[in-house]
Protein backbone atom coordinates (compact mmCIF):
# COMPACT_ATOMS: atom_id res chain seq x y z
CA UNK A 1 0.00 0.00 0.00
CA UNK A 2 2.62 2.26 0.81
CA UNK A 3 4.46 1.64 -2.73
CA UNK A 4 1.85 2.56 -4.57
CA UNK A 5 1.63 5.92 -3.08
CA UNK A 6 5.31 6.51 -3.77
CA UNK A 7 6.59 7.50 -7.64
CA UNK A 8 7.51 4.22 -9.46
CA UNK A 9 11.63 4.86 -9.51
CA UNK A 10 11.03 5.23 -5.48
CA UNK A 11 8.97 2.50 -4.84
CA UNK A 12 11.15 0.00 -6.41
CA UNK A 13 13.94 1.43 -4.42
CA UNK A 14 12.10 1.13 -1.25
CA UNK A 15 10.83 -2.57 -2.39
CA UNK A 16 14.83 -2.91 -2.58
CA UNK A 17 16.01 -1.33 0.61
CA UNK A 18 13.25 -3.92 2.57
CA UNK A 19 14.61 -7.07 0.47
CA UNK A 20 18.74 -5.96 1.94
CA UNK A 21 16.96 -5.41 5.25
CA UNK A 22 15.30 -9.06 5.58
CA UNK A 23 18.36 -10.88 3.63
CA UNK A 24 20.67 -9.56 5.96
CA UNK A 25 18.25 -10.39 8.87
CA UNK A 26 17.99 -13.87 7.47
CA UNK A 27 21.46 -14.47 6.13
CA UNK A 28 21.97 -17.45 8.29
CA UNK A 29 18.52 -18.89 8.61
CA UNK A 30 19.49 -21.76 5.71
CA UNK A 31 22.90 -21.77 6.70
CA UNK A 32 23.79 -25.06 9.22
CA UNK A 33 25.79 -24.42 11.96
CA UNK A 34 29.35 -26.12 10.86
CA UNK A 35 28.94 -24.02 7.95
CA UNK A 36 28.33 -20.49 9.89
CA UNK A 37 31.49 -21.59 12.19
CA UNK A 38 33.78 -22.05 8.77
CA UNK A 39 33.34 -18.21 9.17
CA UNK A 40 34.33 -17.46 12.65
CA UNK A 41 37.60 -17.56 13.89
CA UNK A 42 37.12 -21.31 15.23
CA UNK A 43 39.92 -24.24 15.36
CA UNK A 44 39.28 -28.04 16.39
CA UNK A 45 36.00 -28.48 16.13
CA UNK A 46 34.45 -31.92 17.60
CA UNK A 47 31.51 -33.27 17.29
CA UNK A 48 30.41 -34.64 20.72
CA UNK A 49 27.39 -37.44 21.63
CA UNK A 50 24.86 -36.95 24.10
CA UNK A 51 21.26 -38.34 24.39
CA UNK A 52 19.83 -34.58 25.30
CA UNK A 53 16.68 -32.81 23.13
CA UNK A 54 19.93 -31.11 20.96
CA UNK A 55 20.44 -31.61 17.45
CA UNK A 56 24.29 -31.40 17.66
CA UNK A 57 26.81 -30.83 20.47
CA UNK A 58 30.18 -29.24 19.41
CA UNK A 59 33.64 -28.26 20.91
CA UNK A 60 35.51 -25.69 19.66
CA UNK A 61 38.30 -23.38 20.14
CA UNK A 62 37.41 -19.56 19.60
CA UNK A 63 39.90 -16.71 18.83
CA UNK A 64 40.21 -14.66 21.47
CA UNK A 65 42.64 -11.18 22.25
CA UNK A 66 44.29 -11.74 25.39
CA UNK A 67 43.74 -7.51 25.88
CA UNK A 68 40.66 -6.78 24.31
CA UNK A 69 42.18 -2.96 24.34
CA UNK A 70 45.05 -3.69 22.21
CA UNK A 71 45.23 -7.25 19.96
CA UNK A 72 48.78 -6.39 19.12
CA UNK A 73 49.27 -8.45 22.31
CA UNK A 74 48.52 -11.28 21.05
CA UNK A 75 45.82 -13.84 21.06
CA UNK A 76 44.40 -17.24 23.02
CA UNK A 77 42.32 -19.88 22.28
CA UNK A 78 39.47 -20.23 24.52
CA UNK A 79 37.12 -23.40 24.47
CA UNK A 80 33.44 -23.28 23.95
CA UNK A 81 30.62 -26.42 24.40
CA UNK A 82 27.94 -25.37 21.43
CA UNK A 83 24.42 -27.08 21.93
CA UNK A 84 22.46 -26.57 18.91
CA UNK A 85 18.97 -26.59 18.95
CA UNK A 86 16.90 -24.31 16.64
CA UNK A 87 18.36 -20.76 15.30
CA UNK A 88 15.02 -19.21 16.20
CA UNK A 89 15.10 -19.64 20.12
CA UNK A 90 16.65 -18.21 22.28
CA UNK A 91 20.59 -19.37 23.48
CA UNK A 92 21.27 -19.49 26.96
CA UNK A 93 25.28 -18.39 27.63
CA UNK A 94 27.44 -20.22 30.43
CA UNK A 95 29.63 -17.61 31.73
CA UNK A 96 31.86 -20.22 33.50
CA UNK A 97 34.05 -18.92 36.49
CA UNK A 98 36.97 -21.25 36.25
CA UNK A 99 37.54 -24.74 33.46
CA UNK A 100 35.01 -26.43 31.44
CA UNK A 101 36.06 -29.77 31.73
CA UNK A 102 32.40 -31.49 30.45
CA UNK A 103 29.37 -30.69 28.40
CA UNK A 104 26.30 -30.53 30.58
CA UNK A 105 22.73 -28.95 29.86
CA UNK A 106 22.23 -25.88 32.40
CA UNK A 107 19.06 -25.62 34.14
CA UNK A 108 17.69 -22.20 32.06
CA UNK A 109 18.74 -23.86 28.73
CA UNK A 110 16.72 -27.24 30.07
CA UNK A 111 13.75 -25.12 31.12
CA UNK A 112 13.30 -23.27 27.80
CA UNK A 113 14.42 -25.81 25.62
CA UNK A 114 16.65 -23.96 24.02
CA UNK A 115 20.52 -23.49 22.66
CA UNK A 116 23.52 -22.92 24.60
CA UNK A 117 26.84 -22.23 24.61
CA UNK A 118 29.63 -23.05 27.23
CA UNK A 119 32.37 -20.79 27.74
CA UNK A 120 35.87 -21.59 30.08
CA UNK A 121 37.15 -18.74 31.38
CA UNK A 122 40.13 -17.43 30.57
CA UNK A 123 43.59 -18.88 32.12
CA UNK A 124 41.83 -21.81 33.41
CA UNK A 125 41.95 -25.24 31.74
CA UNK A 126 42.37 -25.06 27.67
CA UNK A 127 41.62 -21.36 27.47
CA UNK A 128 45.03 -20.12 28.34
CA UNK A 129 48.04 -17.87 26.75
CA UNK A 130 51.05 -19.91 25.56
CA UNK A 131 52.95 -17.46 28.78
CA UNK A 132 50.65 -16.09 31.30
CA UNK A 133 50.76 -12.16 31.93
CA UNK A 134 48.66 -11.75 35.24
CA UNK A 135 47.76 -8.13 34.30
CA UNK A 136 44.85 -9.53 31.68
CA UNK A 137 43.55 -11.58 33.88
CA UNK A 138 40.32 -9.31 35.36
CA UNK A 139 36.63 -9.11 35.07
CA UNK A 140 36.87 -6.68 32.38
CA UNK A 141 38.68 -8.68 29.80
CA UNK A 142 36.65 -11.79 30.88
CA UNK A 143 33.46 -10.12 30.40
CA UNK A 144 34.87 -8.88 26.81
CA UNK A 145 35.40 -12.21 26.06
CA UNK A 146 31.28 -13.16 26.63
CA UNK A 147 30.64 -10.09 24.98
CA UNK A 148 32.93 -11.21 21.49
CA UNK A 149 31.22 -14.63 22.01
CA UNK A 150 27.51 -13.00 21.72
CA UNK A 151 28.46 -10.24 18.81
CA UNK A 152 29.74 -13.02 16.78
CA UNK A 153 27.18 -15.70 17.25
CA UNK A 154 24.01 -13.54 17.05
CA UNK A 155 24.46 -13.11 13.38
CA UNK A 156 23.04 -17.27 13.92
CA UNK A 157 21.11 -16.70 17.03
CA UNK A 158 19.45 -13.46 16.46
CA UNK A 159 16.80 -14.10 19.25
CA UNK A 160 17.09 -13.69 22.93
CA UNK A 161 19.95 -14.52 24.48
CA UNK A 162 20.00 -15.66 28.47
CA UNK A 163 23.51 -15.78 30.96
CA UNK A 164 23.68 -17.64 33.91
CA UNK A 165 26.78 -19.07 35.43
CA UNK A 166 27.57 -20.83 39.49
CA UNK A 167 29.39 -19.65 42.17
CA UNK A 168 32.38 -17.35 39.85
CA UNK A 169 30.29 -18.32 36.95
CA UNK A 170 27.36 -16.27 38.57
CA UNK A 171 30.39 -13.51 39.22
CA UNK A 172 30.96 -13.83 35.76
CA UNK A 173 27.87 -13.57 35.11
CA UNK A 174 27.19 -10.28 36.75
CA UNK A 175 30.62 -8.60 35.72
CA UNK A 176 29.69 -9.39 32.17
CA UNK A 177 26.68 -7.64 32.06
CA UNK A 178 27.98 -4.49 34.57
CA UNK A 179 29.86 -4.03 31.65
CA UNK A 180 27.66 -4.60 28.73
CA UNK A 181 24.53 -4.21 29.35
CA UNK A 182 22.72 -4.90 26.70
CA UNK A 183 24.61 -7.97 25.87
CA UNK A 184 21.74 -10.49 27.74
CA UNK A 185 17.61 -10.02 28.36
CA UNK A 186 17.84 -12.56 31.04
CA UNK A 187 20.63 -12.80 33.64
CA UNK A 188 20.26 -15.75 36.73
CA UNK A 189 23.50 -16.24 38.27
CA UNK A 190 23.58 -18.90 41.17
CA UNK A 191 25.06 -18.34 44.85
CA UNK A 192 27.50 -15.67 43.14
CA UNK A 193 29.05 -13.45 46.26
CA UNK A 194 29.85 -9.94 45.90
CA UNK A 195 32.29 -9.61 48.19
CA UNK A 196 33.50 -6.00 49.89
CA UNK A 197 37.12 -6.24 50.25
CA UNK A 198 40.11 -9.00 50.26
CA UNK A 199 39.04 -10.76 53.52
CA UNK A 200 35.19 -10.19 54.34
CA UNK A 201 34.03 -10.23 57.98
CA UNK A 202 30.15 -10.64 56.56
CA UNK A 203 31.40 -14.11 56.75
CA UNK A 204 32.56 -14.42 60.28
CA UNK A 205 29.19 -12.89 61.23
CA UNK A 206 27.27 -15.56 59.23
CA UNK A 207 29.07 -18.48 61.02
CA UNK A 208 27.90 -17.23 64.42
CA UNK A 209 24.51 -17.05 63.13
CA UNK A 210 23.68 -19.72 60.69
CA UNK A 211 21.67 -23.08 61.90
CA UNK A 212 21.18 -24.05 65.70
CA UNK A 213 23.67 -22.87 68.16
CA UNK A 214 23.23 -26.33 69.17
CA UNK A 215 24.99 -27.34 65.92
CA UNK A 216 26.93 -24.42 65.62
CA UNK A 217 28.39 -25.50 68.94
CA UNK A 218 29.21 -29.03 67.84
CA UNK A 219 31.12 -27.67 65.12
CA UNK A 220 33.20 -25.59 66.87
CA UNK A 221 34.18 -28.54 69.35
CA UNK A 222 34.71 -30.82 66.45
CA UNK A 223 37.24 -28.33 65.60
CA UNK A 224 38.97 -27.84 68.73
CA UNK A 225 38.78 -31.55 69.16
CA UNK A 226 40.55 -32.26 65.73
CA UNK A 227 43.21 -29.23 66.58
CA UNK A 228 43.62 -30.83 70.60
CA UNK A 229 44.48 -34.44 68.73
CA UNK A 230 46.86 -33.84 66.21
CA UNK A 231 49.46 -35.39 66.52
CA UNK A 232 47.32 -38.32 67.28
CA UNK A 233 45.60 -37.33 63.99
CA UNK A 234 48.52 -36.31 61.62
CA UNK A 235 49.50 -39.61 60.82
CA UNK A 236 46.20 -40.67 59.66
CA UNK A 237 46.14 -37.48 57.51
CA UNK A 238 49.41 -38.17 56.05
CA UNK A 239 48.11 -41.97 55.22
CA UNK A 240 45.07 -40.56 53.75
CA UNK A 241 46.70 -37.92 51.47
CA UNK A 242 49.61 -40.54 50.03
CA UNK A 243 46.57 -42.39 49.00
CA UNK A 244 45.16 -39.56 47.12
CA UNK A 245 48.41 -38.06 46.38
CA UNK A 246 48.39 -34.82 47.39
CA UNK A 247 51.34 -32.84 48.86
CA UNK A 248 50.99 -29.49 50.78
CA UNK A 249 54.83 -28.16 49.78
CA UNK A 250 52.69 -24.82 48.64
CA UNK A 251 50.96 -24.22 51.83
CA UNK A 252 53.74 -24.95 53.90
CA UNK A 253 53.94 -28.59 54.82
CA UNK A 254 51.66 -31.29 56.06
CA UNK A 255 51.23 -29.97 59.41
CA UNK A 256 50.21 -26.48 58.10
CA UNK A 257 47.82 -28.52 55.51
CA UNK A 258 45.98 -30.38 58.35
CA UNK A 259 45.35 -27.14 60.31
CA UNK A 260 44.20 -24.92 57.49
CA UNK A 261 41.71 -28.30 56.52
CA UNK A 262 40.64 -27.45 60.72
CA UNK A 263 40.03 -24.62 60.10
CA UNK A 264 38.29 -24.43 56.65
CA UNK A 265 35.91 -27.14 58.20
CA UNK A 266 33.24 -24.66 59.66
CA UNK A 267 33.15 -22.54 55.97
CA UNK A 268 32.60 -26.09 54.51
CA UNK A 269 30.39 -27.81 57.03
CA UNK A 270 27.66 -25.10 55.83
CA UNK A 271 29.17 -23.61 51.98
CA UNK A 272 28.43 -28.03 50.79
CA UNK A 273 25.91 -29.48 53.35
CA UNK A 274 27.53 -32.60 52.94
CA UNK A 275 26.69 -33.73 56.47
CA UNK A 276 24.17 -33.00 59.28
CA UNK A 277 24.97 -32.15 62.26
CA UNK A 278 24.08 -35.99 63.57
CA UNK A 279 27.51 -36.66 61.36
CA UNK A 280 30.02 -35.23 63.53
CA UNK A 281 31.69 -37.53 65.53
CA UNK A 282 32.09 -37.31 69.15
CA UNK A 283 35.62 -36.06 70.91
CA UNK A 284 36.58 -40.07 71.39
CA UNK A 285 35.93 -41.02 67.91
CA UNK A 286 38.81 -42.96 66.12
CA UNK A 287 41.12 -40.90 63.85
CA UNK A 288 40.42 -42.92 60.59
CA UNK A 289 36.53 -41.58 61.13
CA UNK A 290 37.72 -37.83 62.10
CA UNK A 291 40.01 -38.00 59.27
CA UNK A 292 37.53 -39.36 56.87
CA UNK A 293 34.62 -36.92 57.57
CA UNK A 294 37.00 -33.91 57.56
CA UNK A 295 37.72 -34.78 53.91
CA UNK A 296 33.93 -35.74 53.29
CA UNK A 297 32.71 -31.82 54.77
CA UNK A 298 35.94 -29.84 53.74
CA UNK A 299 38.01 -31.64 50.93
CA UNK A 300 41.76 -32.06 51.97
CA UNK A 301 42.53 -31.42 48.49
CA UNK A 302 41.31 -27.35 48.80
CA UNK A 303 45.17 -27.41 50.43
CA UNK A 304 46.62 -29.52 48.14
CA UNK A 305 49.79 -28.52 45.30
CA UNK A 306 48.02 -29.72 42.56
CA UNK A 307 44.30 -27.93 43.42
CA UNK A 308 46.45 -24.70 44.34
CA UNK A 309 48.22 -24.37 40.93
CA UNK A 310 45.03 -25.13 38.83
CA UNK A 311 43.04 -22.38 40.67
CA UNK A 312 45.90 -20.11 40.76
CA UNK A 313 44.10 -17.93 38.61
CA UNK A 314 41.19 -18.04 41.39
CA UNK A 315 43.24 -16.59 44.19
CA UNK A 316 45.01 -14.01 41.86
CA UNK A 317 41.64 -12.78 40.83
CA UNK A 318 40.01 -12.88 44.82
CA UNK A 319 43.14 -11.27 45.77
CA UNK A 320 43.08 -8.34 43.15
CA UNK A 321 39.65 -7.30 42.80
CA UNK A 322 37.09 -9.60 43.49
CA UNK A 323 37.77 -10.67 47.30
CA UNK A 324 37.39 -13.81 49.57
CA UNK A 325 37.55 -14.69 52.72
CA UNK A 326 39.61 -16.12 55.59
CA UNK A 327 39.77 -17.00 59.00
CA UNK A 328 39.23 -15.95 62.42
CA UNK A 329 42.07 -17.31 63.96
CA UNK A 330 41.73 -15.75 67.60
CA UNK A 331 38.76 -18.34 67.86
CA UNK A 332 41.08 -20.86 68.33
CA UNK A 333 44.10 -19.42 70.41
CA UNK A 334 45.80 -22.43 72.11
CA UNK A 335 45.02 -25.09 70.12
CA UNK A 336 47.21 -23.75 66.71
CA UNK A 337 51.06 -24.96 66.51
CA UNK A 338 51.54 -24.19 62.97
CA UNK A 339 48.95 -21.77 60.88
CA UNK A 340 49.99 -18.00 61.88
CA UNK A 341 48.17 -16.39 58.89
CA UNK A 342 44.39 -16.88 58.08
CA UNK A 343 44.63 -15.59 54.71
CA UNK A 344 45.44 -17.42 51.45
CA UNK A 345 48.49 -14.94 50.10
CA UNK A 346 50.41 -18.76 50.46
CA UNK A 347 48.41 -19.69 46.88
CA UNK A 348 48.77 -16.57 44.92
CA UNK A 349 51.81 -16.24 41.96
CA UNK A 350 54.83 -15.27 43.38
CA UNK A 351 55.74 -14.16 40.22
CA UNK A 352 53.94 -10.52 40.21
CA UNK A 353 53.21 -7.78 42.68
CA UNK A 354 49.71 -8.05 44.03
CA UNK A 355 47.25 -5.11 44.90
CA UNK A 356 43.61 -5.35 45.76
CA UNK A 357 41.46 -2.54 44.15
CA UNK A 358 38.27 -2.47 45.69
CA UNK A 359 36.84 -0.20 42.23
CA UNK A 360 34.80 -3.19 40.53
CA UNK A 361 33.35 -4.41 43.83
CA UNK A 362 31.90 -0.83 44.73
CA UNK A 363 31.08 0.32 41.62
CA UNK A 364 28.57 -3.52 40.68
CA UNK A 365 27.16 -2.95 44.13
CA UNK A 366 26.18 0.33 43.03
CA UNK A 367 24.97 -0.98 39.94
CA UNK A 368 23.08 -3.89 41.05
CA UNK A 369 20.98 -1.49 43.63
CA UNK A 370 20.86 0.90 40.33
CA UNK A 371 20.32 0.18 36.97
CA UNK A 372 20.74 -3.56 36.96
CA UNK A 373 17.62 -5.20 35.84
CA UNK A 374 16.15 -8.52 34.68
CA UNK A 375 18.06 -10.53 36.63
CA UNK A 376 17.29 -13.85 39.18
CA UNK A 377 19.34 -14.87 41.48
CA UNK A 378 19.51 -18.31 43.39
CA UNK A 379 20.81 -18.36 46.85
CA UNK A 380 20.92 -21.01 49.49
CA UNK A 381 20.07 -20.03 52.74
CA UNK A 382 22.62 -21.71 54.55
CA UNK A 383 25.70 -21.22 52.12
CA UNK A 384 28.38 -19.56 53.89
CA UNK A 385 28.51 -17.49 50.54
CA UNK A 386 25.45 -16.18 51.18
CA UNK A 387 26.56 -13.97 53.84
CA UNK A 388 27.95 -11.57 50.77
CA UNK A 389 24.58 -12.15 48.42
CA UNK A 390 23.88 -9.14 46.22
CA UNK A 391 22.30 -6.77 47.87
CA UNK A 392 19.71 -5.01 45.51
CA UNK A 393 18.28 -1.88 47.80
CA UNK A 394 15.45 -0.44 46.31
CA UNK A 395 15.54 -2.11 42.88
CA UNK A 396 12.82 -4.04 42.20
CA UNK A 397 13.86 -5.06 38.27
CA UNK A 398 15.38 -7.73 39.39
CA UNK A 399 14.42 -10.75 41.80
CA UNK A 400 16.03 -13.08 44.99
CA UNK A 401 15.19 -15.98 45.55
CA UNK A 402 16.50 -18.40 48.35
CA UNK A 403 16.52 -22.24 48.72
CA UNK A 404 15.50 -22.62 52.60
CA UNK A 405 17.90 -24.20 54.43
CA UNK A 406 19.72 -24.62 50.86
CA UNK A 407 23.48 -24.82 50.16
CA UNK A 408 25.90 -23.55 47.72
CA UNK A 409 24.24 -26.47 45.64
CA UNK A 410 21.01 -24.40 45.57
CA UNK A 411 19.24 -24.20 42.37
CA UNK A 412 15.62 -24.19 40.97
CA UNK A 413 14.89 -27.65 40.58
CA UNK A 414 15.71 -28.73 44.38
CA UNK A 415 13.33 -25.36 45.31
CA UNK A 416 9.65 -25.86 46.59
CA UNK A 417 7.62 -26.63 43.32
CA UNK A 418 5.52 -23.16 43.96
CA UNK A 419 8.68 -21.15 44.40
CA UNK A 420 9.78 -22.92 40.58
CA UNK A 421 6.65 -22.13 38.85
CA UNK A 422 7.61 -18.52 40.22
CA UNK A 423 10.63 -18.29 38.94
CA UNK A 424 9.82 -19.72 35.84
CA UNK A 425 7.25 -17.46 35.41
CA UNK A 426 9.47 -14.65 36.10
CA UNK A 427 12.01 -15.94 34.01
CA UNK A 428 9.59 -15.31 30.87
CA UNK A 429 8.01 -11.77 32.45
CA UNK A 430 11.84 -10.79 32.11
CA UNK A 431 12.18 -12.55 28.50
CA UNK A 432 8.83 -10.58 26.98
CA UNK A 433 10.17 -7.11 28.28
Amino acid sequence: MICNLLPKSKAIYLYIFILLIFSSINTYASVSLTEFLSGLPVENIKILDDESFYDNILEVHFKQPIDHSDTTKGFFSQKLYISHYDSTKPVVLVTEGYSANYYYTSEPANILKCNQIIAEHRYYGESKPDSIDWDYLNAWQSASDNHTIIDAFKKFYPGEWITTGISKGGQSTIFHSYYYPDDADLRIPYVAPINNCVEDLRIYDFLKNVGSKKCRNKIKTFQEMALARQDELLPEFKRFSDRKNYTYKIVGGIEKAFEYCVLEYSFAFWQWGYASCSDIPGKNAPANLIISHMNAVAGFDYFADSFIKEYRPFFYQSYSEMGYYGYNLQEFDGYLRHVDDGTFQFALPKETDIVFNDSLLRNVTSYLQGKASDYIFIYGEYDTWSATAVNLGENDYSSVFYKKKGSHRARIRNMRERKQEKIKKRMLEYLAN
